[in-house]
């Protein structure tokens, strides 16, 4: 008979995961026994709650970020004829929500080191589309901020729109271009730099709701489009109503049943159920950021002088993120190996990993409308890119246990 103690299993650590505790399932039970299950008043106060956190004048939440997106586009009133210039390293529906309008994209570079668009990325995409767009959208990938004032004046300077895809940054905070995080910071999705900002709440985002997404502005008139166009584009507002004949009663008085299809919208709204359980998650907003932080500062400090062709993706000075990722660059090439080697080497030990992302540029769609489209920071970027696992349920002891796998599969290491 064998005494020996067999070692404990370690539970596999995925890249991402979710938060759910016995409060979200309480909210949300509570709103089942309810009255309303799809649009109800759960759905105003997330709006509410939301708008107060980032400091925006108006939240519309919606049915995910890319319907946030196409939202936003629309809302701007982007369509045939116009150019966007959006991000080639990020999720494709950074280019896709404006592209559903049916105008044209012109991507955009970014940082090699950082995968962040800068000035210079939008001053070379807006030469490539003739020196004209009307809008431009950004993306804060991992939930580190773009160069915001200085792309915002950049944009004004050419009358162009700003749109932040701020999907990785919720609590994310930055300040004024180049200087120290100091006291005068703005909070991403205050829109105290663009006309709007798009958030998702997909489960591996820093708040959840199941599935749902979250437009802010600070411009009433454009929350009433947005709210309005997540629900097909009915108009309810007696002022606007166009026929007046079926719309109105004899003495006057609106008919109680009318409504009118005035502009052609979406299905994307959101339910009391995911308002009920984002309501829930938002009250714990404060202590997911915290945890985020102290991971990536215990991250941060095991990376520091790891090893020269590995590197963990840098955050600004006037930056203080929450981050949704935390990706390392890494030279496969140099230290022999490859990126679909070391996944699989790594997921052998209990390390989930995922790469974020493919340059859009690069994507069969859009490469066949751009064929000839070059774009080296976002290729250098995604060469080296993997991320790493990164959510509030892990110990403090989970990011060891990944960089001690990690310095066990690299070659050299």
């Amino acid at each position: 008979m064998n005494s020996r103690k067999s070692s404990p299993v370690r539970p596999f650590l995925p890249y991402g995961k979710q938060s759910i505790d016995d409060s979200d399932i309480a909210a949300v039970a509570e709103t089942l026994r309810g009255d309303f299950l799809t649009t109800g008043p759960k759905v105003g106060e997330f709006e509410q709650a939301f708008a107060h956190q980032v400091g925006a004048a108006e939240a519309v939440a919606c049915a995910n970020g890319t319907a946030a997106l196409h939202l936003a586009a629309m809302a701007l009133g982007l369509g045939p004829g116009d150019t966007v210039l959006a991000p080639s390293m990020s999720f494709m529906a950074s280019a896709n929500g404006p592209h559903y309008t049916g105008a044209r994209i012109e991507f955009m570079d970014c940082d090699p080191n950082a995968g962040l668009v800068t000035v210079d990325d939008l001053r070379e995409a807006l030469q490539r589309a003739g020196g004209k767009a009307k809008a431009a959208v950004i993306v804060h990938l991992n939930g580190e901020t773009c160069d915001m004032t200085a792309l915002r004046a950049e944009t004004q300077a050419r009358g162009m729109f700003l749109i932040e895809d701020a999907c990785h940054a919720l609590a994310t905070r930055y300040g004024h271009s180049g200087e120290p995080v100091g006291n005068a910071m703005a909070q991403v999705g205050a829109c105290a730099h663009s006309d709007m900002a798009c958030f998702s709440l997909h489960p591996v985002k820093t708040l959840t709701t199941g599935e749902g997404g979250v437009v802010t502005t600070n411009d009433p008139k454009v929350a009433a489009r947005l709210r309005r166009l997540r629900a097909h584009g009915i108009e309810r507002d007696a002022g606007q109503f166009e026929n007046r004949e079926m719309a109105f009663a004899p003495d006057g008085s609106a008919n109680p049943w009318y409504h009118e299809l005035g502009q052609l919208g979406f299905n994307y709204r959101l339910t009391d159920i995911a308002c009920a359980l984002g309501l829930s998650q938002l009250r714990r907003l404060e202590e997911f950021a915290a945890r985020r932080r102290e991971l990536k500062a215990i991250y941060d400090r095991l990376f520091d002088g790891f090893q020269p062709k590995v590197r963990a993706v840098a955050t600004r000075q006037d930056c203080d993120p929450c981050r949704h990722l935390y990706p390392v660059l890494i030279d496969f090439e140099g230290l022999g190996t490859d990126r679909a080697t070391v996944m699989r080497a790594l997921h052998g030990e209990g390390i989930g990993t995922q790469v974020h992302y493919i340059p859009v540029h690069r994507q069969p769609y859009y490469r066949r409308l751009s064929p000839d489209l070059e774009l080296p920071g976002a290729d250098a970027y995604y060469r080296r890119a993997l991320s790493l696992p990164f959510y509030v349920g892990m110990s403090d002891d989970d990011p060891k246990r990944v960089v001690e796998a990690l310095r066990r599969v690299l070659p050299g290491a």
